[in-house]
């Protein structure tokens, strides 16, 4: 059954994990570098990248972590097990993200990491509820399958990912009929394909030039750097 953006529902084995239990969570990947990209880059932090995405765009640069079926490195975590790791590393915060962390209940897992005293951030395409306590939401929209009006309302900051010049003007008019909070930046990052893409950096930076904040040009600085 298709819901309102013609985008299929989440399957069982991209929202549910292998045990079934509240608090384990499908882990792609874990590890410790820095925030490459938004206003908090450049910070350390502990970055927990779960499995499944319902959504899975074309250009997507974490492409492995959705799928049919899960690769073999898969880890089922639970959410005491992360947050020891995550404080052992020391970071600034940690990041949730995937794939689309918002396809699971992720209030254990901020449970266990608040415990620890860390700071959380989220990673989102905002389609889904997000359950959990977050400090900081990164909220990236995607045409197959929009954000909640409630999500776009809790979003710290927006990132656009511009694959053609005219995605700006589409996302700037969708931005502006949402309640989207007034001091929440906006960043245009080229899709990485296109990062090279004089049509595509032009527009961006007419768009800034032009309307200044909330809109910032972006880029995804780890790259350049050769880390994760």
């Amino acid at each position: 059954m298709k819901n309102k953006n013609n985008s299929a529902p989440p399957k069982k084995s991209e929202t549910g994990t292998r045990a079934g239990n509240a608090g384990v969570y499908p882990v792609f990947e874990r590890f410790h570098s820095w925030q490459g990209e938004g206003a908090h880059a450049g910070r350390s932090a502990f970055f927990i990248r779960l499995f499944g995405c319902p959504i899975r765009c074309a250009w997507c640069d974490s492409a492995g972590t959705w799928g049919d079926v899960p690769p073999a490195s898969l880890e089922n975590l639970s959410a005491e097990t992360l947050a020891a790791e995550a404080a052992a590393a020391r970071p600034d915060f940690v990041v949730v993200t995937g794939g689309e962390p918002a396809i699971r209940d992720l209030s254990p897992l901020c449970a266990a990491l608040r415990s620890r005293g860390l700071r959380i951030h989220l990673e989102t395409s905002g389609a889904f509820p997000i359950r959990g306590d977050f400090d900081w939401i990164a909220l990236s929209p995607k045409t197959a399958r929009l954000p909640l009006a409630e999500n776009w309302a809790r979003a710290s900051e927006l990132k656009i990912i511009v694959s053609r010049p005219e995605d700006i003007a589409f996302w700037s008019e969708k931005i502006a009929r949402e309640r989207v909070a007034p001091d929440a930046p906006i960043w245009l990052h080229p899709e990485w394909s296109q990062r090279e893409n004089s049509a595509v950096l032009d527009a961006i930076s007419a768009q800034v030039r032009a309307r200044g904040f909330p809109f910032r040009a972006g880029w995804q600085l780890h790259k350049l750097y050769a880390v994760r």
